[in-house]
């Protein structure tokens, strides 16, 4: 029987005990240990979620030899540096998403992942969950023909607290989409049908000086994949949903459409014959234990991960073309 991944979390805030309730699902497959520039925040974090140690700065972390893995669970700022420093010491790594702030440090990370010869896994569990799964699934069982148009709609009304570092831009990488967006974009850019860079236009309404949240939070991104479909993304952290929560998205086929909640919380497949509603999964809804599976999958395998380097680059690489052609 393989022996438990021992891995330490780089950060102790909201993110970190998501990935730690999700991780504790896993059956023993990993333990954890807690690291924070704050010794009692990361105690705290050990204790609350029965963790096996915790560390009064990352450093510590990264040096005991008795780590063989590091989530990068702090603001994108601090993601590269804490990534290269993990890889120099021997650790695998899984660093949160948006995992670097450009394709530079993209390259450079490969560079050094390649020089220790580890596992870096971005950390984009919305490839994992069940409702991207389903619907890539779908696409590739021809189930509604080809695809013409993509629409997909990630609105609510919900603002950060002016104490909030991704008020910061500088912290977070950018605004909003660009730090929260990603998910969206990977799913867009996931489902079996690529799109073309050189097509992605982002359209960014002016942001609103009311509030304590003073980001950019929405943007519309038209693009065409390499299949001939076209496809709009409409992303707002200042867009009340509908029943403060429902948001539907749809794929258009030439036999059929796909209609499913953002969420993933339901589908309905319409193509030839009766409509199927589809419930992908709620047991990991946002694909945090898949990820962390492949995750333990790849580092014992010596294997890629699905959400390698070079996966997320390809994201990186829409997110850039958002920036630079926005209007």
């Amino acid at each position: 029987m393989n022996q438990p991944l021992r891995l330490a979390f780089l950060g102790c805030g909201f993110i970190t005990g998501v990935h730690s309730r999700n991780v504790s699902r896993l059956g023993g497959q990993i333990v954890c240990s807690y690291a924070s520039r704050d010794a009692a925040k990361a105690a705290e974090y050990c204790r609350t979620h029965r963790g096996v140690g915790s560390f009064g700065d990352y450093e510590q972390a990264i040096a005991d030899p008795s780590v063989d893995a590091v989530v990068v669970a702090v603001p994108p700022k601090f993601h590269l540096e804490l990534t290269l420093r993990a890889l120099t010491a021997g650790k695998h790594v899984l660093v949160e998403k948006p995992a670097f702030l450009s394709m530079a440090d993209y390259r450079t990370v490969v560079e050094a992942r390649d020089r220790a010869g580890r596992v870096v896994l971005v950390g984009e569990n919305d490839h994992y969950k069940p409702l991207a799964v389903t619907l890539r699934r779908l696409l590739a069982e021809d189930v509604i023909g080809e695809m013409v148009f993509a629409h997909f709609t990630t609105l609510v009304k919900r603002f950060k607290q002016a104490d909030d570092w991704r008020n910061d831009e500088s912290m977070a990488g950018g605004d909003a989409f660009f730090e929260e967006g990603i998910h969206w974009l990977h799913i867009a850019g996931s489902l079996g049908p690529k799109i073309i860079p050189e097509s992605v236009h982002g359209y960014r309404p002016p942001a609103s000086s009311d509030g304590a949240d003073k980001r950019a939070k929405s943007m519309m991104v038209a693009f065409q994949y390499d299949n001939g479909a076209v496809g709009a993304l409409y992303y707002s952290r200042e867009v009340p949903s509908l029943l403060k929560g429902l948001r539907v998205s749809k794929l258009f086929g030439r036999k059929g459409i796909i209609t499913f909640e953002s969420n993933g919380a339901f589908l309905v497949a319409r193509g030839e014959g009766f409509p199927r509603i589809m419930f992908p999964g709620l047991r990991d809804i946002r694909g945090y234990q898949a990820m962390y599976r492949d995750f333990c999958r790849a580092i014992r395998g010596g294997v890629q991960p699905e959400m390698s380097l070079e996966r997320a680059m390809e994201d990186q690489a829409l997110m850039e073309r958002v920036y630079a052609s926005v209007v």
